[in-house]
């Protein structure tokens, strides 16, 4: 997935709109549905009004381990190592006599708050929960829309047989 450089993107607008179109075609996973549009792009579509709508959206949870004194104590001392770096570079930058001993005597300070700060933390919380997890938001399937004018030339050009309902916003 490539993303324009913020300094060529256009605004957004000041409410988020969801786009109107077709449903041209629905693909389980989002690579799909981006092998679809790169397909209309090499067959000069243009894709200026394809949107790829990601359906029936579920928040997981994916466990990653169990938390212990010494799992914290380390992320907590490394988040400190580096905050201590960086205002160990600072202090070289800033005072006229600083040595780079400066910077090691930061990142240790900084190793031994961090670590403090996530053993109070964790000491805290503690019972509330026990273990590391990540968080995503990911769509059951994902639906590609076309301005309704195109819709027909994107299902031939993509081979697909019947045309799909056309896909309305609520309350409109």
């Amino acid at each position: 997935m490539s993303n324009p450089s913020p300094l060529f993107r256009r605004r957004p607008p000041a409410e988020p709109v969801l786009p109107r179109g077709e449903e041209v075609v629905k693909y389980e996973t989002y690579g799909q549905a981006q092998q679809a549009v790169d397909a209309l792009v090499r067959l000069d579509f243009d894709v200026k009004d394809v949107a790829i709508i990601g359906n029936d959206l579920k928040s997981v949870e994916r466990v990653t381990g169990k938390l212990t004194w010494g799992r914290v104590a380390g992320a907590g001392a490394i988040s400190g190592l580096w905050l201590g770096l960086f205002f160990g570079v600072l202090l070289i930058f800033f005072s006229p006599d600083a040595n780079y001993g400066f910077i090691a005597g930061a990142a240790l300070i900084g190793a031994a708050f961090g670590m403090l700060f996530a053993i109070a933390s964790y000491a805290l919380t503690r019972r509330i929960r026990d273990f590391t997890s990540t968080r995503e938001v990911i769509a059951t399937s994902y639906s590609l829309l076309v301005k309704t004018e195109t819709a027909g030339r994107a299902r031939s050009l993509l081979n697909v047989d019947q045309p799909l309902p056309v896909a309305e916003i609520p309350g409109e």
